[in-house]
């Protein structure tokens, strides 16, 4: 967010850093097809080793969360920033169709997670596949309205789930709630946040649900000679937003348990 408030000139996304991303994406979508491939290898915490992984479920069944970057977090790319951040999380007594039902809970997106969702509102929806408008704010140092459209997948397979969510437009919102609103042109704003893709997988267990999150996104590069004052902030920010997310959806899950068992 120091990046906003600080003098320098307008970015611009490059062909090379869209490019980038897509490489990146079209490779993470082909690793999770493999895990995918079986209910043993279907979280990236089965795939760890014996004792390590148990470790890891303990630690998420007494209700801590694991968030933890992946390649490094983040990654210079032309004339951008490419981050990649995982979170796992378990929710006592929800089951995989809980989770498939929030996730496609598509025009209330904002009662489960403002304030990070203003508002959604769903544009088409072909049960397991449907594009979703939502209004994202960001506020840290400066406040960053965003306008997004992505294209949602979602399906149960027996006790495992996923959700995938591609960003297909983010257009960012200049003097946003006033009446001289409007939408800056695509790829040529703050560089804020050009992309964002966030690839969900589940579990069933006997005791609960283990729900996993990668999020890829894109922002602008740091400008020269701001480096030390702009990068630890630019690295932390998906970690955060990654964080809030999974939590808000744990949260999510355990109220809706906890409704249903007062109804």
């Amino acid at each position: 967010m120091l990046l906003l408030a600080t003098p320098c000139p307008a970015a611009r996304l490059s062909l090379q850093a869209k490019q980038a991303f897509e490489n990146y994406a079209a490779a993470l979508e082909k690793r999770l097809a493999q895990q995918h491939a079986s209910p043993d290898t279907y979280l990236a915490v089965f795939n760890l080793g014996a004792s390590e992984r148990a470790e890891a479920e303990r630690q998420l069944r007494l209700g801590g969360m694991r968030v933890e970057p992946v390649d490094g977090g983040t990654r210079e790319v032309r004339q951008g920033l490419l981050h990649h951040w995982r979170g796992m999380a378990f929710v006592p007594g929800a089951k995989a169709k809980d989770m498939l039902a929030l996730l496609r809970d598509y025009n209330r997106l904002a009662k489960y997670y403002a304030p990070e969702v203003e508002s959604s509102h769903v544009l088409s929806d072909n049960g397991g596949v449907a594009t979703v408008a939502i209004r994202m704010k960001k506020q840290k140092v400066v406040t960053v309205v965003l306008d997004t459209e992505y294209d949602v997948r979602t399906g149960l397979t027996g006790a495992t789930g996923y959700g995938f969510s591609r960003s297909t437009h983010i257009w960012q919102i200049a003097e946003a709630g006033t009446a001289h609103e409007r939408r800056l042109p695509e790829g040529n704003d703050d560089g804020f946040l050009w992309r964002l893709n966030s690839y969900w997988s589940f579990v069933d267990l006997p005791d609960g649900l283990l729900i996993e999150c990668e999020a890829i996104s894109l922002t602008r590069g740091v400008p020269s000679g701001l480096a030390w004052l702009i990068m630890p902030i630019i690295e932390d920010m998906p970690r955060e937003s990654l964080k809030f997310t999974l939590s808000a959806t744990r949260n999510a899950l355990g109220s809706s348990l906890l409704k249903g068992a007062h109804q």
